[in-house]
């Protein structure tokens, strides 16, 4: 059973209670996620952009958008417009594919891992982690790394409020930190 098709007919219907919503479709839900990479010295070395393309499509199953620099910044040596980032959004069923992977097979695999931290919540319910190795994911072969580099993953949800989304997360098995609230 996935992780969609288990929210869909057994944390949904949860939540609704625990929240004391009238609607089913006034339960918070998960709309997207967004992993993103600094990609900087790839101004310098136009094959370090397209390794991290490959690595982050490797991980999303998505092709990422290169992100251009905005202002042009000379300390850096970076031009307006110059390839600075990228980013994917996953949505529907990519999205849901990469959250079960993300909690059951990655989250665990990090070095000394006691849980993920509930202060990252932004005030509106969306969540943002980040992990410092995109090594630890399966499909990465860690032996063709020239650098290792790391990753922002936003998880956007509907909740209005913190404590909504942090329901959300830990009823779909997000692994905070225990003793946190």
């Amino acid at each position: 059973m996935t992780l969609h098709t288990t929210y869909n007919d057994e944390i949904r219907p949860k939540l609704k209670e625990e929240l004391g919503v009238k609607s089913v479709m006034a339960v918070p839900r998960i709309t997207k996620v967004v992993v993103d990479m600094g990609v900087g010295d790839a101004a310098d070395n136009k094959e370090i952009l397209e390794q991290a393309t490959v690595a982050l499509t490797a991980v999303t199953g998505q092709k990422p958008q290169v992100r251009g620099a905005r202002l042009a910044i000379a300390g850096f040596t970076i031009r307006k417009g110059s390839p600075v980032g990228l980013r994917v959004t996953l949505r529907r069923q990519k999205m849901w594919t990469f959250l079960e992977k993300l909690i059951t097979i990655v989250l665990p695999r990090i070095r000394d891992f006691r849980g993920i931290k509930t202060t990252a919540f932004d005030g509106r319910g969306n969540y943002s982690l980040g992990i410092e190795e995109y090594s630890i994911f399966p499909e990465i072969d860690a032996t063709k790394i020239a650098k290792n580099r790391g990753f922002g993953i936003t998880i956007v949800t509907t909740a209005k409020t913190n404590q909504d989304a942090r329901k959300l997360l830990d009823s779909i098995g997000m692994p905070f930190q225990k003793g946190e609230k």
